[in-house]
């Protein structure tokens, strides 16, 4: 039996879960029900897609995106984990972590009594990712489909010591037009400028007003809430994000001049992407004590202007 007839036997549920081959052979699990539809990458538990019945879809993908192993996806939730950004201590090792370019493997899935349907992902440890962590953690995605999308990444530490845990849901948001788009939560909070070309990378800053994004972005806010809000008049929606364990957001987009240089973002992909970020970055990180579990949670919803 394949791997993918094993995971159908297992966690496929007819109508509303099933295992496929996707692009670049990589496996995806197809969820839909009467709600929703989403899709996942095995790879880094990738949230490819999402989109509400009825509505446009609320995650962002590139088309020029490149689906091979050990590839990071441009687009859709990437998971930066168990460090975000550079490592503090190696620079030699990947940026972000290693759980989005690693395979994870389904270990449940639930029909839900409202519609929604839950699958959970656990990423699979192997000497490699040993080599690039070598305390012994375990995460796992919880996704569920439905009228929201919800997120939760879970990791316990297993071992005798306590582990700086450093993370993000690196989501890519669908916009309409970035230039015309606006975020809003964020008011008089206080933020980190990472913008390399501004003069000021790493300076601490205050927001005035709604964030408007007219050239790169790339910011850390901190103590940043549970909630803010995208507002898309082209689109003529508004996107929710509600987060728990998270005192930290980040706000990215690259702009034209760096979106030329990454080679995936596709032609004036920026203008349609905007990334905001649940974490915990910067002052944020987590001392996860021996045997305690970290609970990260995004939700995402959308409502008419």
């Amino acid at each position: 039996m394949t791997e993918l007839a094993t995971w159908n036997e297992r966690f496929g549920i007819t109508g509303q879960v099933e295992f496929v081959q996707g692009q670049g052979d990589m496996p995806v699990v197809v969820i839909a029900n009467d709600l929703a539809q989403a899709s996942i990458a095995l790879q880094g538990a990738h949230v490819l897609d999402f989109q509400t019945a009825g509505e446009s879809p609320l995650i962002w993908m590139s088309e020029d995106v490149v689906h091979a192993p050990g590839k990071s996806l441009r687009g859709g939730i990437p998971i930066c984990w168990p460090w975000f950004g550079p490592h503090t201590a190696d620079e030699s090792m990947p940026a972000h972590g290693f759980a989005r370019t690693n395979n994870w493997k389904p270990i449940t899935s639930k029909a839900n009594n409202d519609g929604s349907t839950l699958v959970t992902f656990e990423l699979i440890q192997k000497e490699k990712t040993k080599a690039l962590c070598s305390h012994p953690l375990n995460v796992q995605l919880h996704v569920t489909v439905g009228a929201h999308l919800h997120l939760a990444l879970e990791t316990t530490n297993l071992g005798d010591t306590p582990f700086t845990l450093g993370q993000a849901l690196h989501t890519y948001f669908q916009v309409g037009d970035v230039r015309e788009t606006s975020i809003e939560g964020f008011d008089g909070g206080e933020y980190i400028d990472k913008v390399k070309s501004a003069g000021d990378y790493g300076v601490h800053k205050i927001q005035q007003g709604v964030i408007k994004v007219e050239s790169e972005v790339d910011r850390i806010y901190l103590n940043s809430g549970n909630r803010c809000e995208i507002v898309d008049p082209v689109m003529q929606r508004k996107i929710i994000i509600s987060s728990e364990g998270s005192a930290s957001t980040v706000i990215w987009n690259p702009w034209i001049d760096i979106a030329n240089q990454m080679g995936d973002l596709g032609l004036d992909g920026y203008l349609n992407m905007l990334c905001v970020e649940t974490s915990n970055a910067a002052d944020d990180v987590i001392e996860l004590a021996a045997g305690a579990t970290h609970r990260l949670v995004a939700d995402y919803s959308s409502q008419a202007l």
